[in-house]
C-alpha cells in the first residue's frame, strides 16, 4: 500500500480503481514558414472549429451541470476573441514568420503565466482555461482529436491536471473522485467537484506513468490522503465512512428550503461568496438565501481595456434577474495588490498590500468608478442588488463615495434611465474601519467583514507567505473581539453586519458568530447547508 497525500478541495471519500488520464506527448515545434497569410487563415479556420466545439460543450453542459456551470465555454469562444490574444497570435506569425501551431502556443503560455504569477487564487486558476483554448486551437491545427476518455465504469480520475473540457466531457455518473498533481482550490474541477458532492483531491506529487489504470485506491478528502492499493484495514475504514457520508449528504439535501434558525428563534441568513456570473448555478444548487460577496474585477482582468458600461451592465443585469429576487450584494472594483491589470498603469510598489489598490483607485480615478456605478444602479432596476465598497478607512472616503454616488444617480435620471435606490455598505477589513465604526454605521446601511484582510492587517501577517503559516492565527482573540465591536456599532444604528471572509464557513465558529449577534455569514455554496445544520441545531 502506497499513502499519497495532497490538498482536499472538497471533503468526502471514495474506493474503487483509478483511471489515468495522461495527456498527448504532442510537442508543437516551431517550423520557419514563407507565406504567412496562409498561416494566419489556418488560425481563423482553427478558430471557427473550436467555436463550434465549445458551443456543443457548451450545450452538454446546459443538460448536466445547468446554466452558470456550462457559461464557462461561452467566456472560453469570448477569450478566442479577444483582441490581445489574437493580435499576440497574429504578431507572432507575422513577425518570426513561424507556424500557427507555434504562435497559439507562445500566446497561450505567455498568457496563462501571466495569470498564474497572481497571487490571487481565483485569477491563478484562470490561467488553466487559457491554457484550454490554446490546446484546443493547437489540436485542430494540427489534426488532434479533441476528445478525452470514455470511462466504463465508475472510476477515481487520477491526471496531472484537468481542463474545463474534460471534465464536462466525462460521464459525472461515472466519476468517484478526481485527484490531480496540480490545480488550484478555484479550478474547474475543484468548483465541480463541490458542486457535485465529489471527492477532489489536488497537489498530490504522484508519478503517473508508475499508476496504472485498473489499480485499486482510495480517496480520503477529510485527511487529504490518496492510497494506491490500500489494505484490508484501510477498505473497511472508507467503506463505513462512505455510509456514514451518504446518510449525511441525504439528511443535508432535508434542510434545502428550511430556515436559518435556532432552536431559540434567533435567525441569520446564510449567501454565497462567488467570484463571477458562471458560479450562479452553485449559489442556487445549495439553496443560499441570497449572494453576500459577488467579485466585480473578473469584468476588469485579464483584458487590454477597462469594460464599458453595458458589458458591466449586462453582468450585473444576468446575475440579479438569476437570483429572481434574492440579494446580490456586488462589491466594487477591488483591484490592486496581488490582482493586476495592466492598462491602468499600477506602478510597482514595495508593499502592493499596504498600497494603491480597491476604493483607492476608484476614489483617484473617479471616471473608472462612476462607469461602474452607472451599469450597477441600471441593473438595480431588475433584481434586489445591494452594493458595497471596500477597503474602507475613514469617514471622509465615505463622503467623496456619497458625493460621486449622487452625481451617478442624477445623471441616470437626466437620461431617463430607471434605477432604484439600494442598499450601500462598507467591508470591514481595516482596523481603522473597526476603531470607527460607530461612526461609519451612521453613514450606511450595513457592513460586511472580510476577515481575510483584517486579520492580516491585524497581526501583521502576510497571509501569502507560507514561512508565517504557524503565526496566522485567525481566532486570535483580537480578531473575535474586532467582530464583536463592528457588530455592536452596526446594531446601535438599527443596521446589519456579517462576514464575508473564509472565517465565516468555520464550522468551529458558526455557534460564537450567531452568539455574537453576526446577521449574516457569507460562504461559499457547499457550505450553505452544513451551516445551516449547526445554526438550526444550535440551543
Amino acid at each position: 500500500m502506497e499513502c499519497l497525500k495532497g490538498k482536499s478541495v472538497y471533503k468526502g471519500v471514495a474506493f474503487g480503481k483509478i483511471s489515468v488520464l495522461k495527456k498527448d506527448d504532442y510537442v508543437v515545434k516551431r517550423v520557419k514558414i514563407e507565406d504567412t497569410q496562409a498561416e494566419l487563415q489556418r488560425v481563423e479556420e482553427a478558430v471557427e472549429a473550436s467555436k463550434q466545439q465549445l458551443q456543443k460543450l457548451y450545450e452538454k453542459a446546459l443538460k448536466e451541470v445547468g446554466e452558470a456551470s456550462a457559461a464557462i465555454f461561452e467566456v472560453h469562444q469570448m477569450m478566442l476573441e479577444d483582441e490581445d490574444y489574437k493580435e499576440s497570435i497574429e504578431n507572432i506569425i507575422s513577425t518570426q514568420q513561424v507556424n500557427a501551431e507555434y504562435a497559439v502556443a507562445s500566446t497561450g503560455d505567455n498568457f496563462s503565466q501571466m495569470f498564474a504569477s497572481m497571487d490571487d487564487d481565483y485569477m491563478r486558476a484562470r490561467a488553466a482555461d487559457i491554457k484550454d483554448i490554446s490546446n484546443r486551437l493547437v489540436k485542430n491545427l494540427s489534426g488532434q482529436s479533441a476528445d478525452v476518455m470514455d470511462l466504463d465504469e465508475p472510476v477515481i480520475v487520477v491526471a496531472d491536471d484537468l481542463s474545463p473540457s474534460e471534465t464536462v466531457q466525462m460521464d459525472k455518473e461515472k466519476i468517484l473522485a478526481f485527484v490531480t498533481v496540480h490545480g488550484s482550490a478555484n479550478s474547474h474541477t475543484a468548483i465541480l467537484a463541490r458542486m457535485m458532492n465529489i471527492p477532489a483531491l489536488i497537489g498530490v506529487d504522484m508519478d503517473l506513468e508508475a499508476l496504472h489504470t485498473g489499480t485499486e485506491a482510495a480517496v480520503d478528502g477529510f485527511h487529504g490522503e490518496f492510497f494506491v492499493n490500500p489494505s484490508e484495514e484501510v477498505k473497511e475504514r472508507i467503506q463505513r465512512k462512505i455510509e456514514e457520508e451518504k446518510e449525511k449528504q441525504e439528511l443535508l439535501q432535508q434542510l434545502k428550503g428550511k430556515e436559518n434558525v435556532t432552536k431559540g428563534g434567533r435567525h441569520i441568513n446564510l449567501y454565497a461568496n462567488i467570484g463571477s456570473v458562471a458560479d450562479m448555478g452553485y449559489v442556487l444548487e445549495n439553496d443560499a438565501g441570497g449572494i453576500g460577496l459577488f467579485r466585480s474585477e473578473f469584468l476588469y482582468i485579464g483584458r487590454n481595456e477597462l469594460p464599458d458600461e453595458e458589458e458591466q451592465f449586462q453582468a450585473y443585469k444576468q446575475a440579479v434577474q438569476n437570483m429572481a429576487g434574492k440579494k446580490v450584494i456586488i462589491r466594487t472594483l477591488d483591484i490592486g495588490a496581488d490582482k493586476q491589470a495592466d492598462y491602468l498603469n499600477i506602478e510597482k510598489e514595495e508593499n502592493p498590500a499596504l498600497g494603491y489598490r480597491a476604493i483607492r483607485i476608484c476614489l483617484a480615478q473617479p471616471e473608472i468608478f462612476k462607469t461602474q456605478l452607472r451599469a450597477l444602479f441600471r441593473a438595480s432596476a431588475y433584481g434586489n442588488l445591494s452594493i458595497m465598497y471596500p477597503m474602507i478607512t475613514s469617514t471622509e472616503e465615505v463622503v467623496q463615495i456619497q458625493a460621486i454616488v449622487q452625481e451617478v444617480k442624477e445623471e441616470l435620471k437626466a437620461d431617463g434611465i430607471p434605477y432604484n435606490d439600494v442598499e450601500e455598505g462598507v467591508m470591514i477589513e481595516t482596523p481603522a474601519a473597526v476603531m470607527i465604526s460607530d461612526e461609519l454605521a451612521k453613514m450606511v446601511d450595513f457592513f460586511s467583514i472580510g476577515t481575510n484582510d483584517l486579520t492580516q492587517y491585524t497581526l501583521a501577517i502576510d497571509r501569502q507567505n507560507e514561512k508565517l503559516d504557524r503565526f496566522y492565527n485567525p481566532h486570535h482573540k483580537a480578531i473575535l473581539k474586532m467582530i464583536q465591536m463592528v457588530v455592536d456599532s452596526a446594531h446601535q444604528e438599527g443596521k446589519w453586519a456579517g462576514i464575508c471572509g473564509e472565517l465565516g464557513a468555520d464550522p468551529e465558529l458558526t455557534e460564537t458568530f450567531v452568539r455574537m449577534g453576526v446577521d449574516e455569514l457569507s460562504v461559499a455554496p457547499s457550505m450553505i447547508l452544513k451551516l445551516r445544520k449547526i445554526i438550526r441545531e444550535m440551543e
